[in-house]
């Protein structure tokens, strides 16, 4: 009765993050992958393994972590199976790039699109940390635990990666 109960348990809880997380996920597949019909078959294939995981009796004691996890690692063999795409061959592929309020614009004194096309041009790994600290929101220690690395790597790496972006920015408006 009790393994009962931790399934149905386990079974909502999974429902419930299928419904909270499942945009997020793709947001977060779709800016590593930049190919919104692989991004949710990768969504699609996370959701699969992680309940395949619960299924098997294995505990998750935090989903969203462990969702974004099989996602990155789903994520990171898609790579290496493909060449990185373009920002110009994400716009002839019809995906617009969202852009500040008018407002954000001016107290940035940043264009998002320059922004992103500036983060394209980084390694892997700080594009990778940048992305899930301002599209996906998470904070170092989420990122941590995502990328199974520690935190202050997480940190240092965020740090190194900002200063590469305003670097580029720099450059491009000098």
């Amino acid at each position: 009765m009790v393994n009962n109960n931790k399934m149905n348990n386990s079974a909502t809880e999974f429902l419930k993050s299928y419904d909270a997380l499942s945009d997020a996920l793709f947001r977060h597949c779709y800016f590593r992958v930049y190919e919104r019909e692989r991004a949710k078959e990768l969504v699609q294939e996370t959701f699969m393994r992680t309940w395949e995981y619960i299924a098997k009796g294995n505990e998750v004691k935090n989903i969203k972590a462990f969702l974004y996890r099989v996602a990155n690692n789903l994520v990171i063999d898609e790579s290496r199976k493909n060449k990185p795409v373009s920002l110009d061959a994400l716009r002839e592929g019809g995906f617009d790039i969202a852009t500040p309020s008018h407002a954000e614009a001016i107290a940035t004194g940043i264009d998002a699109e320059k922004v992103l096309a500036k983060i394209a041009k980084l390694d892997a790994p700080y594009k990778e940390v940048l992305i899930m600290r301002y599209v996906d929101g998470f904070g170092p220690k989420e990122i941590a635990k995502i990328t199974g690395e520690s935190e202050n790597v997480i940190s240092v790496r965020l740090h190194r990666a900002t200063k590469q972006v305003t670097t580029l920015i720099h450059e491009q408006q000098a």
